[in-house]
């Protein structure tokens, strides 16, 4: 944390743009391997996203290691989780955890690496709302903010994941009678870093997304105000307005009426639209791969847990039984924290927006003008058809309902697993056909 906050509290880091906002957020994508970019200040003192040749081989050198290590490690059965399980069971677990993420990264990589245009395009359109779009509704954008809680977002993260690294393989590699080979390290920890890193980008993004639709319902709402003050009156100097927030300022309306300040708005809210539907289009298939990936080491991870906590299993391990819980209770709470910050993310973004037309509305009510009456019923009809959404390629919706839908999943395959466990002859974690008959039946499912 302290080499985070050196990094950029130096002065020639200090965010003055969209760009070097994101500078931390860059950096780290870059290292850990989903983004090609960096992020460098031009001789005009502009901040740029910038093509980085040891980006490209970082990620292209992953993805070959990656698949490798899964060929290599489908053929040699060596398994981190061999410390913990000698059943039938668990192998079949472990593989298909070992498929699901290996696979799972080396699309995430893949993808990030064919659709990293959508990246350049999303902070181009950020870069022209905070520097044409919302100076002329007087608002001005202010980057440290913004940028403090974007790193603290990067630095949560990352410190979650290495300290469940650190101390994991601490753990195991300190027992004697524990042993792992590389091969299986990176088969078990790098689908970590990868998902922190889309965990993190995104996060990000959706926080820049969330101030702009801050930003544009509180023009609306002092237009409201200023209506109900009845001091809508046009101005012919700009001065400084006393509301000052911690994202942004607002400046009093310069010799506008209130028809242009709404067509602004408008225009406003087609980017912040455009910006949101363009970051869907580089994430989707990616957060659709970590949500699985996550979900399957959840169910799994609880399996583990519920039948050790309830003594159903003949757990041959070589580690103490609050070692073993403790153990697979830290990752299932990692992935869970994944998960959270996709969501929530997302879902606070999608909440901002749909403020928007309450605003609209209720200056509808109060307007006389038929002009302003007239872009305001347009402004609406814009809210109508240009609607903030994110979904995980198409086939559900990243929002609080997501907590339901994996629930529900959770619940039913907790309950097929344990019954799995209580219905075997030993007691134990069955044999091998039974355990394959249980993992087609899983696999035939969706989230």
């Amino acid at each position: 944390m302290w080499l985070f906050k050196r990094m950029v509290a130096k002065s020639g880091n200090r965010p003055h743009d969209v760009y070097t906002c994101f500078r931390l957020t860059i950096f780290m994508a870059l290292w850990l391997g989903i983004v090609p970019f960096y992020v460098t200040t031009s001789s005009a003192g502009r901040g740029k996203l910038t093509a980085s040749h040891f980006g490209y081989v970082n990620i292209i050198t992953r993805m070959v290691i990656y698949l490798g290590n899964f060929l290599y490690s489908t053929i040699d059965r060596d398994s981190l989780m061999s410390n913990f399980f000698l059943t039938d069971i668990s192998n079949v677990i472990d593989g298909l955890q070992k498929v699901n993420g290996m696979l799972g990264i080396f699309a995430i990589l893949l993808i990030s690496l064919l659709k990293r245009e959508k990246l350049l395009e999303v902070l181009a359109i950020f870069d022209g709302l905070e520097t044409e779009a919302f100076p002329r509704v007087g608002v001005a954008l202010h980057q440290a903010p913004a940028a403090r809680k974007m790193n603290r977002l990067v630095m949560k993260l990352v410190g979650s994941m290495m300290t469940y690294i650190t101390c994991s393989f601490l753990m195991i590699s300190l027992r004697d009678a524990a042993t792992f080979s590389i091969s299986a390290g990176i088969s078990y920890f790098s689908p970590h870093f990868i998902v922190c890193a889309v965990c993190f980008l995104s996060g990000n993004l959706m926080m820049k997304l969330r101030i702009y639709l801050s930003a544009l319902n509180k023009v609306l709402k002092n237009l409201a105000h200023q209506w109900d003050s009845r001091t809508l009156k046009a101005v012919t100097q700009k001065q400084r307005s006393l509301q000052c927030l911690d994202s942004f300022s607002m400046y009093t309306i310069v010799t506008k009426d209130p028809a242009e300040i709404i067509q602004e708005s408008m225009e406003i809210h087609h980017l912040i639209c455009e910006a949101a539907a363009t970051a869907n289009k580089y994430f989707t298939y990616q957060l659709l791969t970590i949500i699985s990936i996550a979900f399957l080491i959840i169910v799994f991870d609880a399996y583990y847990v519920l039948e050790t906590l309830l003594g159903k299993s003949k757990r041959e391990s070589k580690f103490k039984t609050v070692e073993f819980v403790t153990f697979f209770s830290c990752q299932m709470i990692l992935y869970l924290i994944a998960i959270v910050s996709i969501v929530e993310g997302s879902n606070r973004a999608i909440k901002k927006s749909e403020k928007t037309g309450g605003i609209v509305h209720s200056l509808l009510n109060k307007t006389k003008s038929a002009e302003v009456k007239e872009k305001l019923q347009q402004f609406s009809m814009q809210l109508m058809h240009l609607k903030i959404n994110f979904t995980a390629a198409g086939l559900f919706n990243i929002d609080r309902t997501l907590y339901f839908t994996i629930s529900g999943a959770l619940t039913t395959y907790l309950i097929i697993l344990l019954q799995f466990t209580s219905n075997s002859p030993s007691n134990g974690y069955g044999n091998g056909g039974s355990c394959c008959e249980t993992y087609n039946n899983m696999t035939n499912h969706t989230l």
